[in-house]
């Protein structure tokens, strides 16, 4: 039986040692990427954790950040995290955002987009929040491609148990390509579209550094990995064990790619 497609976002705790901190150096070359100027009103849609607000203030001297989650789990963790006093964070749906028409210079998000029921209406949402002119920008993991952490644990899932499939974020979300983040910022009306392929490092210390966020049971494979049963999961484990290029000190060094997309909301 497959487990509920549901994915779970409830504990920054276990999110943050599974993907939060390979974000963390997405959100740098994003940024730098975007290159805004100083002193402007930014929006953060699904905000999660605050790994990607977090980074706005240390990197581009904002004039005020604000971000928005579904999650009052996440946002209770962010706050806590990032307490400069030019950011608020505010529960709110990416599909009906809790702010004004051209509230802010900048709209951004990151690993969001793909988890939105309808990722046009946020990405039109994302546009009416910016002023003409503004930029809105974002980006997803490249699951199908060179996230390898999430590739190495779906590829095995599948090779032990073929209906996992359905559950792979690459087949369950093939939007999370250059081409479809291109038509859909299009779609919105943005003009000046652009993407960019961010490959960061991500290295391993150990199998246990690798293995252990796949049991805190947030986002779609550690729930997966939590659904089996011990024996099931110990197959999983040791079929991944045996695909990893582990070193011989014991580290484990693969890339986590992200697709970014930028675009310009026009004047009317």
């Amino acid at each position: 039986m497959m487990p509920d497609r549901r994915d779970t976002w409830s504990s920054g705790n276990a999110y943050e040692p599974y993907v939060g901190r390979w974000s963390r150096l997405v959100a740098r070359e994003f940024l730098q990427w975007l290159d805004a100027p100083e002193s402007l009103r930014w929006l953060d849609v699904g905000c999660g954790t605050g790994a990607l607000s977090e980074a706005i203030v240390a990197r581009c001297s904002p004039g005020a950040v604000v971000g928005v989650d579904r999650s009052e789990e996440y946002l209770t963790y962010a706050r806590a995290r990032v307490t400069d006093p030019r950011v608020s964070f505010r529960p709110g749906d990416a599909q009906a955002l809790p702010v004004k028409d051209g509230e802010h210079d900048i709209a951004v998000s990151g690993l969001m987009l793909n988890f939105v029921p309808d990722a046009a209406k946020a990405v039109t949402e994302m546009a009416r929040a910016v002023v003409p002119g503004g930029t809105v920008a974002a980006y997803v993991w490249d699951y199908a491609g060179e996230m390898q952490l999430m590739r190495r644990f779906w590829d095995a899932a599948v090779a032990l148990d073929p209906p996992a499939l359905e559950l792979d974020e690459g087949r369950r979300f093939p939007g999370a390509r250059p081409g479809p983040l291109v038509e859909l910022f299009e779609s919105a009306g943005l003009a000046q579209v652009r993407v960019l392929a961010v490959d960061v490092p991500t290295v391993f210390k150990d199998f246990d550094d690798y293995w252990t966020p796949f049991l805190g049971s947030q986002a779609p494979a550690p729930g997966y990995c939590m659904s089996l049963t011990e024996e099931r999961r110990a197959a999983l484990r040791e079929r991944i064990r045996a695909t990893l290029p582990i070193k011989p000190d014991g580290s484990i060094h693969l890339i986590a790619r992200a697709w970014a997309v930028r675009g310009q909301v026009q004047s009317d």
